[in-house]
């Protein structure tokens, strides 16, 4: 790795405790309002997902949450149990499973103030359009490259070390 110069590292600084905080402040508020609706966070996050799309197909939500299909398949059983969603089959394509609001589902959503995404879309409302999109490209970059490190150090994680095939 390459150190960092000394003029940026204190940007660079900045920059990674602008994220953490985010982050960190995200999960706070999903948790405090998923413990208050009796939710977890991420039923929370579908509940208020489904309230604004109003239906959505397993790999849709799946994408959207960033979750696998496994792990959002668990979510809605649960969710299902409790009366929250149905699933129900597409009319255009009778292979698609939708995912919607059940009546108490919806009630719940209203009741809960405030969905974590919203705050970042009202904060990022008082960008201007080319503060935005210069900022996705950022991000998008930031994205990438971590994606890449991330992906070459858990490579090099499954690699026999030598001492191992030594033995």
């Amino acid at each position: 790795m390459t150190p960092l110069e000394p003029d940026i590292k204190n940007d660079v600084d900045q920059v990674i405790e602008t994220i953490v905080y985010l982050y960190t402040e995200s999960r706070r508020l999903t948790k405090e309002l998923a413990r208050r609706a009796q939710l977890t966070g991420p039923q929370l996050t579908v509940v208020k997902l489904l309230e604004t799309i109003e239906d959505l197909s397993l790999s849709e939500l799946s994408e959207r949450i960033r979750a696998q299909n496994s792990t959002v398949t668990g979510i809605i059983d649960r969710m299902e149990r409790e009366g929250l969603v149905v699933r129900e089959r597409s009319k255009e394509d009778r292979r698609v499973v939708k995912i919607r609001l059940t009546d108490k589902g919806a009630e719940l959503a209203r009741e809960i103030p405030v969905e974590p995404m919203e705050v970042f879309r009202q904060a990022l409302s008082s960008l201007t359009k080319d503060e935005v999109r210069d900022l996705l490209r950022i991000l998008s970059k930031l994205t990438k490259k971590a994606k890449t490190i991330i992906k070459r150090d858990i490579t090099a994680e499954e690699r026999p070390s030598r001492s191992r095939l030594e033995d």
